[in-house]
């Protein structure tokens, strides 16, 4: 038996990347996926490629920053296979990088909505529908750049931080509950948004190459290896909790 056998799962920003990694470790341990994301032709991607290794997978079109589009996801995992057991919140979008004298307050804005709002307005509806069948594990997917903040990526950095306090203290609220709540904090990772990063911080991109103590990237899979255990009943003790997946980049 997988990890997550017979267990009801959600996965954000399951479309590319770090969260399609998670959405297929999901579903390799035994679990039934709903991949939500806001690109509708990634999303199907996704779970024809849950599919085509037998696995059994939905797709929710929508925008996590939108709080009616957030309800009908939780909604329609609930409704199609009747409870919500586990859930990852990986969607996260930042608007723009840059020093702060120049950058503008609107993409600050949009910045906390897409990368800490959104996580709060997924909680808020996945810890209802877990409360209703007795508990459940949701993981935060946070970033390396919330513990030494990060320079030109300040609204990403701080929106960061709000994930990690946000998921201490509803930790705390629903530990009681049933209701295990962690977050994953990844370093630097193979991803397109990475790759694209890169490419329009380019003085900088070489420094977070070696962000690593063991000199090299990481990759989605290994992020996801780390969400799956947290999500699973082995991590049964633990909550309240941020796990640096990062090749030792927090101790460098």
């Amino acid at each position: 038996m997988g990890l997550l056998e017979g267990k009801i799962g959600i996965v954000t920003g399951a479309g590319q990347g770090i969260g399609r990694a998670i959405a297929l470790s999901y579903a390799r341990e035994g679990a039934t996926v709903v991949v939500a994301d806001f690109n509708e032709e990634m999303g199907a991607e996704t779970v024809r490629l849950i599919e085509k290794t037998g696995g059994i997978a939905s797709f929710a079109c929508g925008d996590v920053s939108k709080e009616d589009s957030v309800r009908k996801m939780v909604e329609s995992a609930v409704g199609s296979y009747g409870r919500l057991d586990i859930a990852c919140n990986s969607a996260a979008l930042s608007r723009g990088s840059g020093p702060i004298h120049e950058y503008e307050r609107s993409v600050f804005d949009q910045t906390l909505e897409m990368c800490l709002t959104n996580t709060w307005l997924c909680m808020k509806y996945e810890i209802a529908a877990m409360l209703q069948t007795g508990g459940g594990a949701i993981v935060n997917i946070s970033s390396n750049s919330s513990l030494k903040g990060q320079a030109f990526n300040t609204a990403y950095a701080a929106a960061k931080g709000g994930v990690n306090i946000l998921t201490k203290s509803a930790a705390a609220e629903y530990g009681g509950q049933g209701i295990r709540i962690n977050a994953v904090s990844p370093g630097v990772i193979r991803t397109p948004g990475v790759e694209k990063y890169f490419e329009e911080q380019p003085k900088i991109a070489e420094g977070l190459k070696k962000a690593a103590v063991m000199n090299r990237l990481g990759e989605p899979e290994e992020i996801a290896e780390a969400v799956t255990f947290l999500s699973s009943d082995r991590a049964s003790f633990i909550t309240g909790q941020l796990l640096s997946v990062d090749g030792g980049g927090s101790v460098r």
